[in-house]
């Protein structure tokens, strides 16, 4: 009874260690006698291969002339200078190239004994020979009357480049700048036009320039009223100076107890100002007193 106990537990190990996988160290080497043995090497005698064929080198310079005939309708060509290397594609094109009623590249279609040329075909891919003739016939849809003279192109004629002439504006001569909604009070430059010379007056007496003084007109007040800046009233003049605001920041500054809250002060009284104000008058005010705005305004 024991050695049936011991029997049925040895073949359940068995059965059971053989479903594990088996693994093999690094440097697991098989035994010598279950390795295969090397196959004999026979030595046998192989033929040496065949020479290659001779190429003449003037087989690729060699030229064929062929001729092109056209049953349908019947128009008879002929083609020199033809390379077995040339494709069908570029003897078409030499076709219509050569002859100004053949058609077009694109619209022929070439065929030996009854079998259409590929386009992408070299010409000696073919049994063509020198002297044979290539039947040519047109896609179908395509109208082709070779005794129709061949159309004349003619180039078309250049045209003319537009003369542009240069112009004054007119609000420059006549002195009237365009609005900007701030009133200005610099004076313009005068404006000096010199008469070019020309071939024709090289003899002649030199013309005197012509002085064109531009008007400074204030748009605060209105078109064609001017203002200089010397008739302006003392609320102006008290304001642009600069020795008012250094006053003012003075000032400020007794009464706020923070230098920011003086300078938000300062910033202020300067904002409500500058409707009166140019933005020279407002640099200046900025350089002399030390404080700068946002944006260096």
């Amino acid at each position: 009874m024991a050695d049936q106990a011991e029997h049925a537990f040895i073949k359940t190990f068995v059965n059971t260690i053989s479903t594990q996988p088996v693994t093999y160290g690094d440097d697991y080497q098989q035994p010598p006698e279950n390795s295969l043995r090397k196959v004999p090497i026979l030595h046998v005698p192989v033929p040496a291969p065949p020479a290659p064929k001779e190429t003449t080198a003037s087989s690729s310079s060699t030229t064929l002339n062929l001729t092109i005939k056209s049953t349908k309708p019947p128009a008879t060509y002929t083609l020199s200078g033809v390379h077995p290397t040339d494709t069908i594609a570029s003897i078409k094109q030499h076709l219509f190239s050569s002859n100004p009623t053949a058609p077009a590249p694109d619209a022929q279609r070439l065929l030996l004994k009854g079998k259409a040329l590929a386009d992408n075909k070299l010409l000696k891919e073919y049994t063509v020979k020198d002297g044979d003739t290539i039947n040519l016939m047109v896609k179908p849809g395509v109208e082709w009357n070779p005794s129709a003279p061949p159309p004349v192109i003619s180039a078309p004629e250049p045209t003319p480049a537009p003369k542009v002439t240069p112009s004054v504006s007119s609000s420059l001569l006549e002195g009237s700048p365009k609005p900007s909604g701030k009133r200005s009070h610099q004076r313009i430059p005068s404006v000096v036009l010199s008469p070019s010379p020309s071939h024709d007056d090289l003899d002649a007496q030199p013309k005197k320039d012509v002085l064109l003084t531009l008007d400074t007109t204030d748009l605060a007040l209105g078109p064609g009223s001017t203002v200089p800046k010397e008739t302006l009233g003392s609320y102006h003049v008290t304001i642009s100076s600069p020795d008012f605001w250094n006053r003012m920041i003075a000032f400020l500054r007794t009464q706020f107890s923070t230098e920011s809250d003086a300078l938000t002060a300062f910033e202020d009284f300067l904002a409500a100002s500058k409707g009166s104000l140019s933005a020279s008058d407002v640099a200046k005010i900025r350089d002399h007193v030390g404080v700068v705005g946002m944006a260096g305004t």
